[in-house]
């Protein structure tokens, strides 16, 4: 393909991309389709405020997606996880799209200029598989900030679970325990916890349930377990502290053998480099011998 004609191909894929981004931003319904049409839902709002500039160029877009069904089941969990809207998302999602259908056809232009350019299909089938991957790259993305996020609201649960069980050894009542430890923290999770107490005080919500809440919040099954600790010692009169000191002992060897399988994976995973390096210094090696051997008269 020459590549004038695959440059004004691009441009024009992106002119009528452009033009269907504005034409869903700034379209507005007739007043006889407003009266009998039903009552619409609020059209997505973003903050200005926050994201980076991923979400600042791709805020014009970012209702179209919504209005594809975008995000997800997955997507919507793990922004709760990450305490983040879903109009920065999908700002950020028209943004590296964009950017996966505009890159190529440059390099694309740039290559040409020097004459390497690829074969036709080969440079189409980079072009699709570059797109793909940069309309996937904002949820792998999320996905790896949510599984931080996940593991240090368990470290934190973990840690404020034994600071409770300090707290009932010295004489404190659960209320005082669970107060106690979330003030001897900082944080986001230490926060989260923190002000998840008070809201219960103040609302006269069940703390357990505030709990519960907060795990189905972060998708943290472990607040589950607590809460139920909790709920046990409030309802029957079980002993609490007991209970909850398992609950703290099983939480601590559960994060601990986590930590020690992370450990092992990572140094099976350090042992392929070692054996790469040492098969190329084998190669090294013995390179002169057997050139000699196979290339001599």
């Amino acid at each position: 393909m020459n590549p004038v004609t695959a440059a004004a191909l691009a441009g024009a894929a992106l002119g009528l991309a452009l033009c269907a981004l504005a034409a869903a931003r700034w379209a507005r319904p007739s007043l006889a389709e407003r009266l009998s049409g039903p009552r619409q839902s609020p059209r997505l709002t973003l903050r200005p405020s926050e994201g980076g500039i991923l979400s600042r160029i791709g805020r014009v877009g970012a209702p179209l997606l919504h209005a594809a069904g975008l995000p997800g089941r997955r997507a919507t969990r793990d922004l709760r996880v990450c305490d983040r809207d879903a109009a920065s998302y999908l700002a950020e999602k028209v943004t590296s799209t964009l950017a996966g259908l505009l890159l190529p056809p440059v390099m694309g232009m740039l290559l040409a200029s020097f004459g390497a350019l690829p074969e036709p299909v080969v440079s189409l089938l980079l072009w699709v598989g570059f797109a793909g991957l940069m309309w996937f790259a904002p949820d792998l993305s999320l996905n790896d900030e949510a599984t931080k996020r996940k593991e240090e609201m368990r470290r934190t649960l973990s840690g404020f679970a034994d600071l409770v069980v300090v707290s009932l050894a010295g004489g404190a009542g659960v209320s005082g325990a669970l107060t106690d430890a979330s003030a001897n923290g900082g944080g986001w999770a230490m926060t989260a916890i923190r002000d998840a107490l008070r809201e219960a005080s103040l609302t006269r919500t069940p703390v357990w349930q505030i709990l519960r809440d907060l795990g189905d919040r972060y998708d943290t099954p472990e607040f589950a377990e607590l809460s139920a600790s909790l709920h046990l010692a409030g309802a029957d009169g079980a002993r609490v502290r007991s209970s909850l000191s398992a609950k703290a002992k099983t939480l601590r060897v559960q994060f601990l053998a986590e930590l020690e399988a992370k450990a092992q994976a990572s140094t099976e995973r350090m042992s392929l480099p070692v054996v790469l390096l040492f098969a190329g210094f084998l190669g090294l090696l013995g390179y002169p011998a057997m050139s000699l051997i196979l290339f001599s008269t």
